[in-house]
């Protein structure tokens, strides 16, 4: 990892240790089970709750908007201070680390574009099939035939964001010389750049659906 990828890393293990340990608990609050999130303008949160409130992150800084419509917000700096700000119940909220996260505003706005592309590609991929941003891998998806399809902003295996289509079936064939490239999972897999233009990603989803179709 070279030092220009560090905000984009440690900003994004900040915002989905968020993701998990706060924003997705508020909807399982809210809801009594649901989990998943959703891309919003500049980052990511909940999808609108039953009362008509949502969470969200807005760049580095994380919005309530109430059931009135009336709108909140404060910089992210804790896990702690984020769960006390969204309502997040008791001794959950208290219970999380009051250490400081790490937040780089460029890298959030960054990351939020990589959802926003994401979702697009995957829009202009199927236009029938929800869209979520699962909170424990971070990465927006949907499932399509025999194989999921998304975006990650990166992980462990990855600095930087990719594409990727997991098959259910393994392929007969896998490895870097193959289409199902992918090296840390059972897939392919493409890097998400700002080259990338619009037809790009939706392309190499329907690539995969193709070799899938065909075998």
């Amino acid at each position: 990892m070279t030092p220009a990828d560090e905000p984009l890393v440690s900003t994004r293990r900040s915002l989905h240790a968020l993701a998990v340990h706060v924003i997705s608990p508020l909807r399982v609050q809210a809801t009594g089970n649901e989990i998943a999130l959703q891309v919003r303008p500049e980052g990511f949160g909940t999808p609108d709750l039953p009362d008509g409130s949502w969470i969200a992150t807005r760049g580095p800084q994380l919005v309530r908007v109430d059931p009135s419509g009336d709108e909140h917000s404060i910089a992210i700096t804790s896990l702690r201070a984020a769960a006390h700000f969204v309502g997040l119940a008791e001794p959950a909220a208290s219970a999380l680390s009051d250490e400081t996260l790490e937040i780089h505003a460029g890298a959030t706005l960054r990351l939020a574009d990589v959802w926003a592309t994401g979702e697009e590609a995957l829009r202009a991929f199927d236009a029938n099939a929800p869209i979520h941003l699962w909170p424990e891998h971070f990465d927006i998806a949907i499932e399509a035939g025999n194989a999921t399809y998304g975006i990650s902003p990166g992980d462990d295996d990855h600095t930087e964001p990719y594409a990727y289509v997991s098959p259910w079936t393994p392929p007969a064939k896998t490895g870097p010389s193959t289409f199902w490239n992918a090296t840390s999972f059972t897939g392919a897999e493409r890097p998400v750049t700002d080259a990338d233009d619009d037809g790009e990603i939706p392309a190499f989803f329907r690539a995969a659906r193709d070799l899938l179709t065909a075998r």
